[in-house]
């Protein structure tokens, strides 16, 4: 099963999933969205896939709390991905994307053992 985690190279989130990987020797590619921006049907099925722009767009970081309050109330899928082409930090880190195509959120040892289980 290929692995692919989407991320920031200098998040601290990230760098932990990456080493938990490391550690127990499960291959997998990384994908900085900064440096190599997520296409937006990509972006759209993640949205989908995880319930919705709600659940990919991290609304309690730094990022999103800087926005301006009109630039908080995203109408439509064209104005939520503006938003992320022009701060990529809004979605929630690392994206793991699995082999079989299903799409996980966020970091946590219990989330990651689940997921790689086998």
């Amino acid at each position: 099963m290929s692995t692919t985690l989407y991320g920031l190279e200098k998040c601290s989130t990230c760098q932990k999933a990456r080493k938990w990987l490391e550690r127990k020797s499960i291959t997998h590619a990384f994908v900085d969205y900064r440096a190599h921006p997520v296409d937006p049907v990509t972006l759209k099925a993640w949205a989908r896939a995880v319930g919705g722009w709600e659940s990919l767009v991290n609304r309690s970081g730094t990022t999103w709390r800087n926005l301006l309050p009109s630039r908080k109330s995203p109408g439509s899928d064209a104005e939520w991905l503006l938003l992320i082409k022009e701060y990529p930090a809004l979605v929630r880190r690392p994206v793991t994307v699995l082999g079989d195509g299903s799409v996980h959120l966020g970091f946590a040892d219990k989330l990651f053992k689940k997921l790689f289980s086998n």
